[in-house]
């Protein structure tokens, strides 16, 4: 892990997450009202906005896939785009 004083916000988010029947972006922000959806990535800021799990979403499925836990000046660079369209 790039990141491993992130390991138990991670941990946190995924125990909620994966219990989670979200349908929409809507339904996510009830228990993460900062999350954000750009294309098929879903945005989630993980251990008080310290960084950015970037995430794409499959609503139909039920699925979540996990592609990169970013720091801010990571995120900018929008390297995550890739993920996006």
């Amino acid at each position: 892990m790039d990141h491993p004083e992130a390991a138990r916000a991670i941990e946190q988010w995924w125990r909620v997450a994966r219990r989670a029947e979200w349908r929409s972006l809507a339904d996510c922000r009830e228990i993460y009202p900062t999350a954000d959806q750009a294309g098929r990535v879903l945005i989630f800021n993980i251990q008080g906005n310290r960084y950015r799990l970037m995430t794409v979403v499959s609503w139909a499925g039920q699925r979540i896939y996990v592609k990169a836990l970013l720091t801010h000046s990571e995120y900018a660079r929008n390297l995550w785009h890739k993920w996006a369209y």
